[in-house]
């Protein structure tokens, strides 16, 4: 719908449309081209009602990290197979994000450390969907990215100096602490 009220198959094409048409809200994502965001529209539709939450669309999705228990061991578990077109365009959208300066490239960096380069794909291709869920669900929702730096600068250095200080003294360890020269 246009800032006027109007509606039909060209609203939200003006430059003060308070609605951007469905193709153009996940363009916006990185990674995501027009190409990308219709076969994802394709593959989704455009109710979200079927979906509640973003964790429900996730696990649709077969995205979602599972988790293999059996006594007291527990693994992790393949994802599942999913929708492959759905998952073959994220896994496309989360290659292309890894590789820029944003939030979701950084998010990739960070996991990519710890947890293998698939594993981080598909935590991207996943933290993607959830954000495409927000988009759909309420058509006034615009894409902000929140910068390479987000979980740097919400980091509390002196609550995580003080973690490691407990656990250290908790091993039996006297911890002294001196400023850096």
């Amino acid at each position: 719908m246009d800032a006027d009220g109007t509606t039909g198959p060209r609203a939200g094409t003006a430059a003060d449309a308070a609605v951007l048409p469905a193709v153009a809200r996940p363009d916006e994502i990185t990674g995501i081209g027009r190409d990308a965001a219709h076969v994802i529209l394709a593959e989704l539709g455009l109710d979200m009602g079927i979906f509640p939450t973003p964790a429900q669309l996730v696990s649709w999705a077969k995205l979602c990290p599972r988790t293999i228990q059996s006594g007291a061991k527990t693994r992790a578990g393949t994802t599942g197979r999913g929708n492959p077109y759905l998952k073959g365009i994220l896994g496309e959208a989360a290659a292309a994000a890894a590789t820029a300066d944003t939030f979701l490239g950084e998010r990739y960096r960070r996991l990519v450390k710890r947890r293998g380069k698939l594993k981080a794909l598909v935590a991207v291709a996943r933290s993607i969907l959830v954000i495409i869920w927000y988009l759909l669900s309420d058509p006034t929702a615009r894409y902000h990215d929140l910068g390479p730096d987000y979980s740097t600068s919400r980091l509390d250095k002196d609550r995580k100096a003080r973690n490691h200080i407990r656990q250290l003294e908790a091993l039996g360890f006297t911890v002294a602490l001196t400023p850096a020269a």
